[in-house]
Order: structure tokens, then C-alpha cells, then sequence
């Protein structure tokens, strides 16, 4: 517990990650919302690993912003 508030972590599979660049753009993006504390890419296993306040922020809108990276959470 971070605060008073459990964290929840997901793991999501990603598709279209393929390259540092693809990296680092999911980790500022999703790193940059409110509530996420972590975010892990792993491009050989297509997953994302968040770590976040579920009362802060959504795994919607986590996923939606993923996707708005360009990539697909499948």
C-alpha cells in the first residue's frame, strides 16, 4: 500500500512494439498519467506492466493510451 491506497499492477499484451523508440514512447505516455507509479516494456514478450491507483486512473485509460501511441492492447 503506497499512501493509504493498494496499487494495482496489470500486465497487458501489446502489439506493434518493436524497437527502443516504440519503448520509451509507452513508458512517457502511460508513465505521464496520474496514479501510474510504474511502467515496464518487455518488446520479446509484448507485454506492458503497469503498476497504478486504480482510484486515480482507469486501466481503460491506460489501454486507450497505449492504443493512442499507435500501438494495439490486444
Amino acid at each position: 500500500m503506497i499512501g493509504g491506497f493498494k496499487m494495482e499492477r496489470t500486465v497487458l499484451t501489446v502489439e506493434g512494439m518493436s524497437c527502443s523508440h516504440c519503448e520509451n514512447a509507452i513508458k512517457k505516455s502511460v508513465g505521464a498519467l496520474d496514479g501510474v507509479s510504474s511502467v515496464e516494456v518487455d518488446l520479446k514478450g509484448r507485454t506492458v506492466t503497469v503498476e497504478y491507483d486504480g482510484s486515480k486512473v482507469s486501466l481503460d485509460k491506460i489501454k486507450n493510451e497505449i492504443e493512442d501511441q499507435g500501438y494495439d492492447v490486444v
